[in-house]
């Protein structure tokens, strides 16, 4: 997959990815905002492990962001199953040297409409720390909507959080 945006390209990840991944998601700041399954520190090796695992998925549902020909970022969406099958929830990072430059909120756009027409989806949905404000404009400039905050939901280095429910809905 291929999405060539006016500040960045979204893609399918290439093997040659994890040392830029490295580079960029080696970063404390990022780290905290995210699900415990992102490692810290991050290494060339989760760059890697984490690459083999996004292509070996079917359908695929993980892709880098790219600025200037370099993975700088990623994002992704877990379709459910069952009775959600119709929804899907969606997460991105962007190595911190990139931030407020409209590049996830672009990412997101995209993506969201990508997952919605290819998955015949109604609804997609994130779950942002409470904390991170940056994450919810973002959410927010995309045209997702605050349905609700689900507190004490997470457990994130040592403290027990609120989470904000966003979503997108067709």
């Amino acid at each position: 997959m291929k999405l060539e945006l006016k500040n960045c390209v979204v893609r399918s990840y290439q093997r040659d990815d994890a040392e830029s991944l490295a580079r960029h998601a080696n970063n404390r700041a990022i780290w905290k905002n995210l699900r415990d399954g992102f490692p810290h520190p991050y290494s060339v090796e989760n760059g890697k492990a984490f690459i083999e695992h996004a292509l070996s998925m079917t359908p695929e549902t993980n892709f880098a962001i790219c600025v200037e020909g370099n993975a700088v970022g990623g994002i992704g969406f877990v379709l459910h199953s069952d009775i959600e099958r119709i929804s899907a929830e969606i997460g991105y990072w962007l190595g911190e040297s990139y931030w407020g430059r409209g590049i996830v909120t672009e990412a997101l756009i995209a993506v969201t409409d990508y997952a919605i027409k290819t998955h015949h989806l109604r609804r997609v949905f994130a779950v942002p720390f409470a904390h991170n404000r940056g994450s919810a404009r973002v959410l927010e400039k995309a045209g997702y909507t605050l349905e609700g905050r689900m507190r004490h939901s997470a457990l994130k280095d040592g403290q027990v959080i609120d989470q904000l429910l966003y979503a997108y809905v067709v």
